[in-house]
């Protein structure tokens, strides 16, 4: 078959043919769909590398430090609780026992509770709106917090919380699949992955400002109170820009007609579709097919396991440095601030070599998890005291570099997912198996071992070393996986230019990678 006589075959989708492996057939009634997927695919041989270089600078201008504020003001409204633990929050409240733990392991739970639901509504919804809706929600609920006086006032708004804020991360996800192409997944998840650490330097120095004025006038606003107004304004005035400026390439209204054209058409090579056609039915064969897949544990297993960590650290790590010798206001400055600069410099030297040279991934998950699974180990041994107080401190700030992993994980959901219906599945389960770690973590660091947390740091410890080995397994069976499809395809005899048009227009058709056999997975 001539390679003009194979392009002219595939453009008869409409009579139901996707590729010439599994003959998957196209649903009826899907014409307008199919035109606009042909559409796509055709579109992105029309424009000039040049012009998809601009786009990008244009999307990265608009997108990327908005995400980076909002992502940075999530996280320090969720780990804000931390800083409040000490600077009052548990004896002006009145906790006692492992009511403090109970507050994270509230927020996660709900979190959990509505992650299926959440990732639901958003397939249908315009995903700016709805993340500013949601984002209006926690702002109240943030604000509300600092006035509360008891346990049940605290858990209570920890829940509603929880539940609020469980949207955002799949959307920025959702959001990086549908502007960036593969390659450029890992960098611009780091850029605004590391607002997680920048926002809390920029928290801890406010909150540091806080506790000050609070010393130096006794008696007035309790500085934990503050924390939660000064984290609440802000998240306001974040909602407002995800009101204007984010949506899916379809439906943000700073790029042209033809730019939102351009913008589908650069990322065709992803396999993994586009934003071209709002895809708002629910297909449960893709869900199924989710269930069926392995990658689904894979994420599903590793999200819990790297959250058990980090999510200990991030709900106790204050107190850890305070029982090293530190005062409330040191543990800020000495503590948090230089651990939150070490893991921003880490991300993007890790993000710009995954740019450079593709492939390392994986890679750089398993790296980053030695130094953490080092420092928990020796942090359990060394005895708390004044001599050791230097050697401890370096100890908890190599754990920051097991941080990474977490990221990694998400980066790779769009990258080697493909179906808008599977991606919400696969999704949800990776955010499931998040909540689950969270939910869980603090309840290893029981009030029974403070202030040392002996057993939680050696549990921390334990965690990293199977993530490791987990991670192993991940990457040989993508390998696998990629070397049985190429012999395969090998055996159709199409050539390189026919196999490539093929799998973009299954993408496009909204197949997913388990049914797209032109698909690799990127690791």
């Amino acid at each position: 078959m001539s390679q003009v006589d194979s392009v002219n075959k595939l453009e008869k989708l409409s009579d139901g043919l996707v590729n010439a492996v599994d003959s998957v057939s196209i649903a009826e009634g899907s014409m307008d769909v199919d035109q606009l997927a042909l559409d796509v695919v055709n579109a992105e041989t029309e424009y000039t590398e040049a012009q998809y270089r601009k786009l990008r600078r244009k999307i990265d201008l608009r997108l990327l430090p908005i995400m980076w504020l909002c992502y940075g003001t999530q996280q320090a409204d969720k780990t804000g609780l931390s800083a409040q633990a000490i600077f009052g929050l548990q004896e002006d409240t009145g906790l006692k026992g492992q009511e403090y733990a109970w507050l994270t392991t509230a927020f996660y739970l709900a979190y959990l509770v509505a992650e299926a639901p959440g990732n639901y509504f958003l397939q249908r919804a315009h995903m700016g709106w709805f993340l500013a809706l949601v984002m209006s929600t926690w702002a109240i609920i943030v604000l509300c917090t600092g006035f509360t006086q008891n346990f049940a006032g605290l858990v209570s708004l920890r829940i509603l919380q929880g539940a609020a804020e469980c949207t955002i991360s799949p959307t920025f996800l959702l959001l990086t699949g549908m502007y960036y192409t593969s390659t450029e997944h890992t960098f611009r998840s780091i850029i605004w992955g590391t607002s997680s650490a920048g926002m809390k330097i920029i928290a801890s120095l406010i909150e540091y400002g806080i506790g000050m004025y609070s010393e130096a006038h006794p008696g007035h606003l309790q500085p934990w109170r503050g924390i939660s107004f000064f984290l609440g304004g802000l998240t306001f005035l974040c909602t407002i820009l995800v009101f204007f400026m984010l949506g899916s390439p379809r439906e943000v209204r700073w790029l042209s007609e033809d730019e939102k054209r351009m913008a589908m058409a650069r990322v065709v090579g992803n396999q993994t579709g586009s934003d071209r056609h709002k895809r708002g039915e629910w297909k449960w064969d893709q869900v199924r097919g989710a269930f069926k897949d392995p990658q689904t544990y894979f994420f599903f297993i590793l999200s819990i396991v790297n959250a058990l960590p980090v999510g200990g650290n991030n709900a106790f790590g204050n107190l850890v440095y305070k029982s090293f010798g530190f005062t409330s206001l040191e543990t800020l400055l000495e503590g948090d601030v230089p651990q939150q600069a070490v893991s921003i410099i880490f991300f993007l030297v890790v993000g710009y070599t995954n740019t450079r040279y593709p492939g390392l991934r994986i890679y750089s998950m398993i790296i980053s998890l030695i130094p953490a699974f080092i420092g928990m180990m020796v942090l359990a041994f060394i005895p708390r005291t004044s001599g050791h107080l230097w050697l401890l401190w370096g100890m908890y700030l190599m754990t920051v570099t097991g941080n990474l992993p977490g990221l990694l994980i998400w980066t790779m959901l769009p990258s080697n997912i493909a179906g808008r219906t599977k991606k919400s599945v696969v999704g949800t389960m990776l955010f499931i198996g998040y909540c689950t770690g969270n939910s869980i973590a603090p309840q290893m660091f029981q009030s029974s071992a403070a202030p040392k947390y002996i057993s939680g740091l050696t549990a921390c410890a334990i965690l990293y070393g199977l993530e490791i080995l987990i991670m192993i397994s991940w990457r040989c069976y993508y390998v696998w996986v990629n070397k049985r499809r190429d012999r395969q395809v090998a055996a159709m005899g199409l050539t390189a230019d026919e196999r490539e048009r093929q799998g973009h227009l299954n993408a496009e058709m909204d197949r997913t990678d388990t049914e797209n056999i032109h698909f690799r997975y990127s690791f």
